[in-house]
């Protein structure tokens, strides 16, 4: 059996890479592109925003609460065939949308069926399943290059799917990115197969103690640097989410047109593809909590200068390129932490435990657009939230302790 010991040839390392890259890059395409359907589906259903914005609240959640569930079966069974129950089903959830007009069958197709199909296919098990192949030297680079791939998915999908939308009509586009998510499926084969026989050096630092999935779990929910990364996630998410959602009926609220929507969506996966490679270059020289606070630091100066500037095209170019740089980059760090911490065994459940915690942010920061949206009729306050949670959550990372988890030997055999 193959482990994170034996020597992977260069060819293989880049083949593994490369198609974890891909099937982000495809996955991420489908959920970043969400909030431009948001306007059409709305025209078509007559549903309302916030009806819309659950779904889509709910679908966001999905994908967070899908990963630790996938990444067990990832960690015990391999990740292939996760990954290719989560193309079917991706593809099948984006298929089904544009036949239903009520809330409870958008509630199932893009809430429940699409999302979790989607999260089979996302960052806990593809960077779980390439952390157990490769050396430790080697992860923090595939982390960032494997997130740098769904960056590049958003940056390639939203201005296609915006053009389909005006060409086509949103049903067409909804159905090309159905097709699109099929190609996961071949492109799982490099990640097939049990994953590798857990040792000492396949942890990263040393030899620890084997121990039970249940038991794991357990011992991290205790571990305050865990939580801590926890919190800063769900902020990471709320943050996410809501601009998805959002940002073209923000645009919209500007008078400007859709497309400026799309390209400004287009520009933070094209930077993040930048902040992603640079994320996992700098967490393999500096300390990942400290980056982690500068990114969440970054983001409420960021929205605070849009907040003060002229709403023009050109402003939200360079907000979009701004934010793209964090935009995703908090992956490569969070996911090297929860490794450094404790391991790669079982890395694809533990580190899709945060991200369940980063869509329960995502959850409210949809919804809670949506409503505040009604409510207020624009989006005043969530941005303000915004600030507030990207400060705590730079001041959350700080007491992480960035060394692993001290077990007592006896730990093993309880």
């Amino acid at each position: 059996m193959t482990t994170a010991d034996t020597a992977m040839s260069p060819r293989a390392a880049w083949l593994l890479i490369l198609s974890a890259s891909a099937i982000l890059m495809l996955t991420m395409a489908a959920r970043l592109t969400t909030g431009l359907f948001m306007s059409p589906i709305n025209s078509a259903t007559g549903l309302g925003i916030a009806s819309i914005s659950f779904a889509m609240a709910v679908g966001q959640f999905v994908w967070g609460a899908s990963q630790p569930v996938f990444g067990a079966v990832a960690d015990k069974y391999g990740a292939g065939r996760v990954l290719v129950l989560g193309g079917v089903m991706l593809a099948l959830g984006l298929a089904a949308t544009p036949f239903v007009s009520s809330q409870w069958g958008l509630l199932l197709t893009l809430g429940v069926v699409s999302a979790a199909g989607a999260g089979a296919g996302s960052f806990s098990i593809l960077i779980g399943a390439t952390a157990q192949r490769l050396p430790p030297e080697r992860r923090p680079f595939a982390s960032g290059f494997i997130n740098a791939g769904g960056s590049f998915g958003q940056f390639v999908f939203a201005p296609l799917v915006q053009g389909l939308i005006a060409a086509s009509g949103w049903v067409t586009a909804m159905l090309a990115l159905a097709a699109t998510a099929l190609l996961t499926i071949p492109l799982a084969r490099p990640l097939a197969g049990k994953p590798p026989a857990p040792s000492a050096s396949a942890a990263g630092h040393g030899a620890l103690p084997v121990m039970t999935l249940g038991r794991q779990v357990r011992e991290a929910l205790r571990d305050r640097s865990y939580l801590c990364l926890h919190a800063g996630f769900f902020t990471c998410g709320f943050h996410i989410a809501f601009l998805v959602t959002h940002l073209p009926g923000e645009v919209g609220l500007c008078g400007l047109p859709a497309a400026v929507s799309a390209t400004a969506l287009g520009l933070i996966g094209l930077f993040n593809i930048f902040g992603s490679l640079s994320a996992g270059a700098l967490a393999q020289r500096y300390r990942m909590k400290s980056l982690l606070a500068l990114m969440y630091g970054s983001r409420a100066i960021i929205i605070g200068l849009y907040l003060v500037a002229p709403k023009s095209a050109l402003t939200f170019y360079v907000f979009a390129a701004a934010l793209g740089f964090t935009w995703l980059a908090t992956v490569p760090p969070t996911a090297g932490l929860v490794g450094k911490l404790f391991g790669t065994r079982y890395l694809a459940t533990l580190f899709g435990l945060t991200l369940l915690s980063h869509q329960v942010g995502g959850f409210f920061g949809a919804w809670l657009g949506g409503l505040a949206f009604v409510r207020y009729g624009d989006y005043s306050w969530m941005w303000y939230a915004d600030i507030v949670l990207a400060l705590a959550a730079a001041l959350v990372n700080l007491p992480i302790r960035e060394a692993q988890v001290v077990r007592a030997p006896a730990a093993a055999k309880a």
